[in-house]
């Protein structure tokens, strides 16, 4: 009986699950990001961005899903559920929210493809343009584009939105934004989880915005200042509010009527009239008494 032959790994594949495992036990941030639909040049251009900030590997999912499984981690392991198509695997010692900033801000602009959805309003602005008059003429009416000619070039005489959020791109809406250099698109590395090594945590929303956060945590604090004054908390950021409050109370005070004043004095001073102690009652009759005890005595001298 013939003995079945022996699987054989080639040695290449056995070096890449080697060196993804030495990576994963020696590195702070394992992530996770898609880099679908986009082209080669880019994709050297945003590994050049990351280079001394984080190792850039696009290895099969097989070598990946072995060297997973030999960290022995099983929290790791979560991380083969995000592991598809197109994707490449970061190895870092920055922290992972960091890292995931450092791909945002390496992404790219990239002009729109027909059939693409708008991302948002794609509006044409007015002005002048590097256009001469030809066909472009058409084509920019054939996407509803008022235009004039001056001195020699294509002028746009008002905004007008060639394609809403959402919706997808026309062949003409596409030509159109190729012509003015539009690129609404912006093309790089999308987070999609990061697992930090050190402290054993997986993360699962990492793409963050940094701007529109920011734009979140001031209309916050725009809210909470005013309401912290309103019940009179006390810090640093409130202390001015407060003491502004207490001198604007003042004056509404001491502005009062003055009549009211003299009322509210005259009123006190009654009060105080009509009601005696005991020992002013007491004071009062004793000298009564004096009074009469004198009389008696001088009648009987006379006497």
């Amino acid at each position: 009986m013939t003995p079945k032959p022996e699987n054989h790994v080639p040695e290449a594949k056995t070096k890449v699950v080697e060196d993804l495992s030495n990576l994963i036990k020696n590195k702070k941030t394992i992530l996770i990001a898609s880099i679908k639909n986009i082209p080669g040049s880019q994709f050297q251009e945003i590994s050049k961005k990351l280079r001394g900030k984080a190792m850039v590997k696009v290895p099969k999912k097989n070598l990946i899903f072995r060297a997973l499984d030999k960290s022995g981690n099983e929290t790791i392991k979560k991380l083969k559920d995000q592991i598809k198509d197109s994707v490449a695997i970061l190895f870092s010692d920055l922290d992972c929210f960091d890292l995931a900033g450092e791909l945002l801000a390496s992404k790219s602009p990239s002009k729109a493809k027909t059939g693409q959805e708008a991302p948002e309003d794609i509006e044409i602005q007015a002005g002048p343009t590097d256009l001469v008059p030809g066909p472009a003429i058409s084509e920019l009416g054939a996407v509803g584009i008022q235009i004039q000619i001056e001195k020699g070039k294509i002028h746009i005489k008002e905004p007008k939105v060639i394609a809403k959020q959402g919706e997808k791109i026309s062949a003409a809406a596409a030509d159109i934004m190729a012509k003015l250099d539009i690129k609404p698109f912006s093309i790089g590395f999308i987070p999609l989880v990061a697992f930090d090594v050190k402290e054993g945590k997986l993360y699962s929303k990492i793409n963050i915005d940094k701007e529109a956060t920011i734009e979140e945590l001031k209309t916050a604090f725009g809210k909470a200042l005013p309401f912290a004054v309103e019940i009179g908390y006390i810090c640093e950021d409130t202390v001015k509010f407060l003491i502004g409050k207490a001198g604007s109370h003042e004056k509404v005070l001491d502005n009062l009527s003055p009549k009211e004043d003299s009322e509210a004095k005259e009123k006190v001073e009654e009060k105080s009239d009509d009601t005696q102690t005991p020992e002013e009652n007491k004071s009062e009759g004793g000298s009564e008494q004096a009074q009469a005890s004198s009389s008696e005595n001088r009648e009987r001298e006379e006497k």
